[in-house]
C-alpha cells in the first residue's frame, strides 16, 4: 500500500507539471477585442547553435516593469524554455503604430554585450498565444569591408508584429524588424535606446485547427520521392537476397535428401554439420537478455511516436510525453528480459533485471550529467535545475523501477522452456579458421550498410529538425521508412546468420544481435558527416551536446535494431532446423 501511495503521488506530480509544452493562460484560446493575450519572451542564442540558448534578459534589454517568470511545465524546462513576460503588450485586435515599450541607457559594457551577440548572429524567441516567433537582434554592415574592425554593428530597436485572427482566435503571427530604424552600437560609448513596436491585425479564413501547419516541413514531395526511392531499392535488394537464400536452402534440402536416398555415407557439411551446436546457449546470456528487453522497449516507444501519441509541434510536449511513456512502459523491458533469460536457464533473474534497468538509462544518465555540467558552466537555459532533476529521479524510482520489477516477475512466472528442434551435444565443436571477411566487424559493416541506405535521406530531415529550426511532421512517411528499416534489418540479419552457419561457425547469437544493431553505428558515423557538411555549429558546448545526445540516440537504435535482427535470426533457425528434422522424418517414414 505504501508503494502504491508513492506511485500515485508521483503521477499526481507529473500531472502538476503537465504533459503539454508552452500553454497560454487562456485555455480555450478565445479572446474579445482589447483582451490581453499572453506574450512571453523565451530565450536568445546563436542561430547556428540551437542548444546554446540563454535567458532573454541575459542581454541588457529593458523592461517597463519588474521581470516576472512564468510558471513552467516539465516539458518547457526539458526543452530549455525560460519564459518571462515580454516588454511588448499586444492586445487582441488592437493596432499600434510605433508605440514605445521602454527606454534604457546602455552602458559601454552593455553595448559590448549586444555587439558580441550580433557578431554571433543571435536570435530571439517569443511565444504569443502558444505560437512561436523568431527574429534577429541586429545586423552587421560589412559594406564591402574585409577587416572586421571596420564593420558597423546595428541593434534593432523597432519590431513590427503582423497578426492574423479568425474572429476571436489568434491564427498566425510574424515579426519583422525595421531596417530604417536601427541604433548604431559600433563604438564603445554610453547610448540611450528606445525600444518600440508596431502591431497590425488582419482577418483570415484559416481555421484554428490548421494554424500550426505554417510550421510544418515543406517539400512534402521530396519526402515521398525519397520514400519511394527507398522502397524500390530496398525491395529489389531484399527480393534478390530472399531469392538467393531460398534457392540455396532448397538446394541444401534436395542434396541432403538425395544423399539419403542413394545411401552415400558422406560427412555432413555446412549448417547441417553444426545442428548439434546451433542452439547451444550463448555466453553472457544475462547481458543478451537485458539487451533484448531494452530493445523491445525502444521498439514499443518508437511505434507509439509514429502513430501520433507525441505532439509534433511542441518539443516540450514531446519530451514530456517521452519521459512519461518511457516510465509507464518500462514493464515491457522487464518482462521480455526476464522471460528470455529464464528460457536460457538463467538463475539470477534479479541481477538480470537490474542490468536491464541500467543498460540504457545508465549511459544516458552519465551523458546527461556531463552535458548538464557543461550547460551550467555556460549558464545556458538547457541546464536543468535541481528541482527538475529530482522530479525525473522520482519518476524513475517510483514509476519506472516498480513497473520494471512487476514486468520481471510476470516474465519469471510466465516462463516457458526453450524448445530447440535439435538436441544440443555435450561438447561444442571447434570452429574452423575463418577468412577475415567472415569475422564479426566486417560482417557488421556489411549488415549495417543496406538498412542505412534505406533511411539516410529521411535521416537528413530528422537531424535538421532536431538540431535546427525546422519542425518534422511527416510521420506517415517516417512510419513507412521505419517499417522498411525493420524488414531490411530482419532480412540482412537472417542472411548473415545463414552464411555464418554455412561456414560451420555456430556462435551466431551475439553475431545476429550485433549485425542487426550495426545500423546504429552507421547512423552515428553519418552524424559526423552531417556535422561537417550541413551544420555551422561552433563551441565546446554545442559540439558536446550534438555528439553526446546523438550517441545516446544511436545507442538506442543499436539496441532496437539488434533486437529485430536477433529475433528474425532465431525464428529463421527454428524454422530451418524444424524443416530439416521434418525432412529426415519424412525420409524415414517413406523408407520404412
Amino acid at each position: 500500500m505504501k508503494t502504491m501511495r508513492m506511485m500515485a503521488a508521483t503521477l499526481s506530480l507529473l500531472l502538476c507539471f503537465g504533459v503539454l509544452g508552452v500553454v497560454s493562460d487562456v485555455s480555450n484560446h478565445r479572446y474579445k477585442p482589447n483582451d490581453e493575450v499572453p506574450l512571453y519572451a523565451n530565450k536568445v542564442g546563436p542561430f547556428h547553435n540551437p542548444s546554446e540558448t540563454y535567458r532573454y534578459f541575459d542581454l541588457p534589454y529593458c523592461s517597463p516593469a519588474p521581470v516576472k517568470d512564468k510558471s513552467e511545465t516539465l516539458g518547457e524546462i526539458l526543452n530549455g524554455d525560460r519564459l518571462v513576460d515580454a516588454p511588448y503588450k499586444l492586445e487582441f485586435r488592437v493596432d499600434h503604430d510605433s508605440k514605445s515599450a521602454c527606454k534604457k541607457k546602455l552602458t559601454k559594457e552593455e553595448v559590448v554585450k549586444f555587439r558580441n551577440a550580433i557578431y554571433q548572429d543571435y536570435f530571439f524567441q517569443m511565444y504569443y498565444d502558444d505560437l512561436p516567433i523568431w527574429g534577429f537582434i541586429g545586423k552587421i554592415d560589412k559594406d564591402g569591408k574585409t577587416d572586421p574592425s571596420e564593420y558597423k554593428y546595428f541593434l534593432y530597436n523597432h519590431l513590427h508584429f503582423k497578426i492574423l485572427h479568425n474572429k476571436d482566435q489568434v491564427i498566425e503571427i510574424t515579426v519583422h524588424t525595421d531596417t530604417t530604424l536601427m541604433v548604431d552600437i559600433t563604438e564603445d560609448k554610453d547610448i540611450e535606446v528606445e525600444f518600440m513596436y508596431s502591431v497590425k491585425w488582419r482577418e483570415t479564413e484559416t481555421p484554428f485547427e490548421k494554424r500550426m501547419e505554417k510550421y510544418c516541413a515543406r517539400h512534402l514531395e521530396t519526402h515521398w520521392f525519397s520514400m519511394m526511392n527507398s522502397c524500390v531499392t530496398v525491395l529489389l535488394l531484399t527480393g534478390f537476397l530472399a531469392t538467393i537464400l531460398m534457392r540455396v536452402l532448397k538446394n541444401d534440402f534436395v542434396k541432403y535428401a538425395h544423399d539419403e536416398e542413394t545411401g552415400d555415407d558422406q560427412e555432413e557439411t555446412g549448417w547441417k554439420y553444426v545442428h548439434g551446436d546451433v542452439f547451444r546457449f550463448p555466453k553472457n546470456k544475462s547481458l543478451l537478455a537485458a539487451s533484448l528487453g531494452s530493445g523491445t522497449h525502444a521498439i514499443f516507444i518508437f511505434v507509439l511516436a509514429l502513430v501520433g501519441v507525441f505532439y509534433p509541434y511542441n518539443r516540450g510536449a514531446l519530451l514530456t510525453a517521452l519521459v512519461v511513456i518511457y516510465a509507464l512502459t518500462s514493464g515491457i523491458a522487464g518482462y521480455t528480459a526476464t522471460s528470455f533469460y529464464w528460457q536460457l536457464e538463467g538463475t539470477n533473474w534479479v541481477r538480470n533485471l537490474l542490468l536491464t534497468g541500467f543498460l540504457f538509462c545508465g549511459p544516458l544518465f552519465l551523458t546527461f550529467c556531463f552535458l548538464n555540467t557543461v550547460a551550467i558552466a555556460y549558464n545556458a537555459t538547457v541546464a536543468l535545475p535541481f528541482g527538475t532533476i529530482v522530479v525525473i529521479a522520482l519518476i524513475w524510482a517510483l514509476v519506472t523501477s516498480p513497473l520494471l520489477v512487476l514486468g520481471g516477475i510476470a516474465g519469471k512466472n510466465g516462463k516457458a522452456e526453450f524448445q530447440a528442434p535439435c538436441r544440443t551435444t555435450k561438447y561444442p565443436r571447434e570452429i574452423p579458421p575463418l577468412p577475415w571477411y567472415r569475422r564479426t566487424i566486417p560482417q557488421m559493416a556489411m549488415a549495417g550498410f543496406l538498412p542505412f541506405s534505406a533511411i539516410y535521406i529521411e535521416l537528413y530531415y530528422i537531424l535538421a529538425s532536431m538540431w535546427g529550426h525546422r519542425t518534422f511532421t511527416t510521420y506517415s512517411v517516417l512510419f513507412v521508412v521505419f517499417i522498411i528499416l525493420l524488414i531490411v534489418t530482419a532480412f540482412i540479419s537472417v542472411a548473415m546468420t545463414y552464411f555464418q552457419l554455412a561456414a560451420e561457425d555456430h556462435e551466431w547469437w551475439w553475431r545476429a544481435f550485433l549485425c542487426g544493431g550495426s545500423t546504429g553505428l552507421f547512423i552515428y558515423a553519418y552524424c559526423f558527416c552531417y556535422y561537417h557538411t550541413r551544420l555551422n555549429m561552433s563551441g565546446f558546448m554545442q559540439i558536446s551536446f550534438f555528439f553526446g545526445y546523438m550517441a545516446c540516440i544511436c545507442y538506442g537504435f543499436f539496441l532496437m535494431l539488434g533486437t529485430v535482427g536477433f529475433c528474425a535470426s532465431l525464428h529463421f533457425n527454428l524454422i530451418k532446423f524444424i524443416s530439416f528434422n521434418l525432412c529426415i522424418l519424412s525420409y524415414l517414414v517413406f523408407n520404412i
